[in-house]
């Protein structure tokens, strides 16, 4: 039987979001309590909120945007890989690893337990600009983190995300598998489809058979 792994963030106010970016507010615009015939949620939040992903758009003029990122990437098989570093990975971190076969990739870091407060932490592990060029070279088509950036806080150049999108690669951000092993699994990524996005939460699930 197949096991169900969700790696979604729960979007409430208690969660951080990126310094700038809208806070999340959830406000009952109709209510049971008060006599309306239904409860009704109003939802005020950013595109790049909690769980998320980063479509070309995002950084990129004229990059694709959220809505038509293909299934195919965001669908199939995944390697979740454990790294104990504790800056940043780089592409030394990741030329010792076995790449045969791998299209995702999922980070898991020391990030997991970042999530237990409401403050955004500007010392989260990033992945580094010639990881990403690494990463680009052994045909990867998806790269998943496990906090709300795959790029370090004081990147004020954003390379780790330019190399990624401008060779097409999905970004996932905001990913939470503390409980989760390391290992193979099939990836099911999908994110709201905004006409024209840059970015959408979604909700992610890993399947191990």
């Amino acid at each position: 039987m197949a096991a169900y792994y969700d790696l979604s963030l729960p979007v409430s106010p208690d969660l951080p979001v990126w310094p700038g970016d809208p806070p999340v507010r959830v406000l009952l615009s109709s209510s049971l309590a008060k006599g309306d015939p239904a409860n009704v949620s109003r939802l005020d939040l950013g595109s790049h909120t909690g769980t998320h992903i980063d479509a070309p758009l995002h950084f990129e003029p004229g990059g694709a945007p959220v809505d038509s990122l293909p299934l195919d990437v965001l669908i199939g098989p995944a390697r979740l890989v454990e790294l104990g570093v504790a800056e940043k990975i780089s592409a030394s971190d990741l030329s010792v690893l076995d790449w045969t076969g791998v299209t995702r990739v999922l980070f898991k870091t020391r990030n997991c337990r970042l999530w237990g407060g409401r403050s955004f932490r500007e010392d989260y592990v990033y992945l580094a600009e010639d990881a990403a060029r690494f990463l680009v070279g052994r045909g990867v088509r998806l790269v998943g983190v496990d906090y709300l950036s795959v790029e370090s806080y004081r990147d004020k150049s954003f390379s780790t995300h330019h190399v990624l999108l401008r060779a097409g690669v999905v970004i996932l951000e905001g990913l939470n598998p503390s409980d989760v092993l390391p290992g193979d699994y099939e990836l099911i990524a999908l994110p709201l489809r905004i006409a024209g996005g840059d970015g959408a939460p979604a909700r992610v699930i890993l399947r191990k058979n």
